[in-house]
């Protein structure tokens, strides 16, 4: 029963890929400059990708139908992608009386969510590296029934467990009750190759505090959405950084298969720099699988229906991006297309040993300067 539920929640979510990526046009970019950044149109983003038209009323905007579609408003960094919340790295704006997306969320978010099939160097994956947070004398989040280390470490033994049945090779950093610092769940995660890592935590904040959060890593340049504001060392390279894009495509399988499958407030796929997805050369994500310090939350975690789902909605993330993004382009056409650049006034604690090892088609948006 759990693998038809797996493979379903598969096919539905490929079939929702395949009708994103398969009507992306070539066209020109037209590239506008405000407040110091590339922005492009929304209205050049919807023609490229097949989307129709952007309606507007007032600040609110929608492109597509359902299945297909962009959903925002100018002003805010919130953009909804075939119904899943998504916080920009900058708000769209109004230039001109056109809604504009910065070139670093069209390359960095809405590209290798509705074409991860054409992501460069991506590998085949077989093997998952589970990491379960906290541990030992670190208890993390805690409620009376119970505390974070816990509830993670089951999450990843249960996920552990169904992967393996559908074909995975799967290593967790930890294994029981011990703390491991962050810098040896790196270490051990950039062992491995053809693999993708999953950190699994639980939230803490007020009691109002509600929801599911997926993390994946800042681009090179972008303020992480946990720090008071920019800082200099967001201009720093981090390793997790050649990854940018897996790490998107992969942080949109595991939160769409998350809040599908979950009564939870969807609070969105934010960007940081945590250690653990900030210095892996794998592609990664953090979830937080709802709030410990929320009386429903909390109850719900504390049952082990909740986080068998959570474990399954995992496996089903994993499988989903193995064959979103392994699957082959179509043939190259053409040898590419131009870009116009429009100049406006306006501005684990494990010894395993090192496991064995094992083209972009025409139309893609212009690249984002790191």
């Amino acid at each position: 029963m759990q693998g038809y539920r797996l493979m379903r929640t598969v096919r539905i979510f490929l079939g929702i890929l395949f009708a994103c990526a398969a009507t992306a046009v070539a066209g020109d970019w037209t590239l506008v400059k405000y407040e110091g950044r590339d922005h492009v149109t929304l209205d050049n983003v919807a023609q490229f990708y097949g989307l129709g038209g952007v309606t507007r009323v007032k600040n609110d905007l929608n492109i597509g139908t359902y299945g297909r579609s962009l959903r925002g408003a100018v002003g805010s960094n919130e953009l909804y992608i075939n119904n899943l919340k998504f916080i920009l790295s900058y708000p769209i704006a109004d230039h001109n009386g056109q809604p504009i997306v910065s070139r670093m969320d069209l390359t960095k978010v809405i590209e290798p969510v509705l074409r991860p099939s054409r992501i460069k160097g991506a590998e085949r994956v077989d093997t998952i590296i589970l990491d379960p947070g906290h541990g030992g004398h670190d208890n993390g989040a805690t409620c009376i029934w119970g505390n974070e280390k816990n509830f993670a470490l089951d999450v990843a033994k249960r996920a552990k467990s169904i992967l393996e049945e559908h074909g995975f090779k799967v290593y967790l950093t930890r294994s029981a009750d011990y703390f491991v610092p962050l810098e040896e769940r790196v270490r051990f995660a950039n062992r491995f190759s053809n693999a993708l890592f999953i950190a699994i935590h639980f939230n803490s904040g007020g009691p109002a505090a509600s929801g599911l959060e997926t993390y994946t890593l800042a681009p090179r340049g972008v303020p992480s959405m946990m720090a008071d504001g920019p800082r200099i060392s967001d201009l720093d390279p981090c390793p997790g950084n050649a990854r940018d894009s897996e790490n998107m495509a992969l942080a949109t399988a595991t939160h769409a298969s998350l809040v599908s499958h979950s009564l939870l407030y969807d609070r969105g796929i934010k960007r940081a720099r945590f250690v653990v997805i900030r210095d892996i050369t794998i592609p990664g994500v953090l979830i937080e699988g709802g709030f410990v310090s929320n009386p429903s939350d909390s109850r719900k975690i504390a049952t082990t229906q909740y986080r068998q789902n959570m474990a399954f909605c995992i496996a089903a993330a994993a499988q989903n991006y193995r064959n979103a993004v392994g699957m082959q382009p179509p043939p190259t056409l053409v040898a590419g297309q131009s870009v116009k650049v429009r100049e406006d006034t306006e501005g684990a604690n494990s010894t395993l040993s090192q496991p064995k090892p094992e083209e972009e088609s025409t139309g893609t948006p212009p690249a984002s300067a790191n």
